[in-house]
């Protein structure tokens, strides 16, 4: 991938520093559509989830038996009522803890970084194929992923602040902007040309940006 394509990525660094979360804690559509990512996810929540229903079954299996002693039929329910307790609580606690906005950014970000990878495709089939390259085309995609990417980080800023803070965004003026407008007008004023349905995947990916945006501020207005 060439420098000026990497310097546009968000790397999974810059994305928990953001966000103040891994993102590999949730699964996302890139690792869903990817069979050895979706299965290594699985296996890490089924190990986790193993650990603490016999880590929680133990210490209480162990208070019941210092009081009542050996309780083999008990210690079977208890590892199942643990069980379903462990398995809703994990589930509920991520649901609330990370709103359904969150995940849908995080999705964004994984979406802007299969449009980064296909002008990457691009840039490789014209060196292996010899083509010419079209710099003035190439130039206004990266432009638009530019513009793209910063409206992915202002989005992940203004998520977190409210999941943070819980408040409003009157004291952040510098999070109240975007690039949509200036994204429309590189779309209309570029050709049809080999990087127009990634120019469409930009402006899609930001205008579902947005729409997140907008209702993260209304549900804390």
């Amino acid at each position: 991938m060439q420098p000026d394509l990497l310097g546009l990525e968000i790397t999974k660094g810059e994305l928990k520093r953001l966000t103040g979360v891994k993102p590999e804690l949730f699964l996302l559509l890139s690792m869903m559509k990817n069979r050895e990512q979706r299965f290594a996810f699985l296996l890490k929540e089924v190990r986790e989830t193993l650990l603490l229903i016999l880590l929680i079954t133990g210490l209480i299996y162990a208070l019941i038996t210092l009081t009542l002693g050996s309780q083999i039929g008990l210690g079977i329910i208890l590892l199942i009522i643990v069980a379903i307790a462990v398995v809703v609580g994990r589930w509920l606690w991520r649901r609330f803890r990370y709103p359904k906005a969150f995940i849908i950014l995080l999705n964004a970000v994984d979406k802007y970084h299969a449009e980064v990878q296909a002008v990457d495709n691009f840039d490789q089939q014209t060196i292996s194929e010899n083509l010419e390259n079209n710099s003035h085309e190439r130039e206004t995609i990266l432009a638009a992923l530019q513009l793209a990417r910063e409206d992915l980080v202002r989005g992940l800023k203004i998520e977190r602040v409210l999941r943070d803070n819980k408040k409003s965004l009157t004291d952040q003026q510098e999070l109240s902007v975007n690039n949509l407008t200036n994204l429309q007008a590189l779309q209309v004023s570029s050709s049809a040309g080999q990087y127009a349905q990634i120019l469409n995947q930009l402006l899609q990916i930001d205008l579902d940006v947005q729409s997140q945006i907008r209702k993260l501020q209304q549900s804390h207005s």
